[in-house]
């Protein structure tokens, strides 16, 4: 007969975290030795991948989460979290509201181009050149979808977070930080996104794409590109819900109330 105790203990067995009575430790690492000695994201590593990374692996790390902490008030996420600030909940309900908007097409285009680029470097490691890979994988992708996750954007002809990230990355593959099979597959997809639409307005990388680049080049799997994009919009979520709880609305909407919905004429099924 098993012991209920040891049962349950191994119920909720972890190697995340270990709590005692007088310790916390965090990756069999104390609490005590982390204060003041491991940045926040170096934590957020340790965390998830069960050791530190080195300063440079941090860096780049951390330039994706500072790339995608904001981008104003029109991204639904923010807007969502703003108006709920508006209606009597409190800040953490605020901030939920927002992060639980980032789904697939608000959110996910890290993940998606992460697994592109994926299908990419495997297509080249099966001896297809680069631009072979691309076009290959490219194919694959828009069978199932007719947006290319990580590259355009709707509001930015070329998004301004794209060359700084980029530029890191390029120097982490010099450096040996990183091995660059990522970023070669990301700059195949921009060529040939130039080849398909020659003469048309370019469809550079954004910032989707950009950080999808870091996260694949740093080891990170897919799903958590989406997550690691999760806690950096959560700090623009937290800023905007707090800025909208001094403005002194309340029950605020999608739109200003002097403007009125239009009506829609009713449709007539045949």
């Amino acid at each position: 007969m098993s012991d209920p105790l040891e049962e349950a203990a191994q119920w909720w067995a972890t190697a995340v975290s270990h709590i005692e009575p007088g310790s916390i430790e965090l990756r069999d690492r104390p609490i005590q030795e982390l204060i003041g000695e491991a940045g926040f994201v170096d934590v957020i590593w340790l965390l998830l991948r069960g050791d530190l990374p080195s300063p440079r692996q941090s860096a780049l790390l951390e330039a994706a989460l500072v790339a995608g902490v904001d981008h104003g008030p029109q991204a639904p996420s923010i807007a969502a979290a703003r108006m709920a600030a508006t209606c009597g909940i409190g800040l953490n309900n605020a901030i939920a509201t927002g992060i639980n908007m980032l789904g697939d097409s608000h959110g996910g285009a890290g993940q998606q181009c992460v697994e592109l680029l994926t299908d990419i470097r495997n297509h080249h490691a099966a001896g297809r050149s680069w631009d072979e890979a691309a076009e290959d994988a490219m194919t694959d992708w828009q069978r199932r979808s007719r947006y290319l996750p990580g590259f355009g954007h709707r509001f930015h002809p070329v998004d301004p977070r794209r060359d700084p990230l980029l530029t890191l990355v390029e120097q982490a593959v010099r450096d040996g930080v990183v091995g660059g099979d990522f970023l070669h597959a990301a700059h195949a997809v921009e060529a040939a996104l130039k080849r398909r639409r020659a003469g048309a307005r370019p469809v550079p990388m954004n910032i989707d794409g950009a950080t999808a680049v870091i996260y694949a080049e740093l080891g990170f799997a897919a799903p958590l590109a989406r997550g690691l994009f999760v806690l950096s919009r959560s700090v623009g979520v937290l800023a905007h819900a707090w800025e909208e709880t001094g403005q002194g609305r309340r029950n605020k909407g999608p739109i200003p109330r002097s403007v009125l919905p239009a009506r829609l004429a009713p449709r007539h099924e045949a």
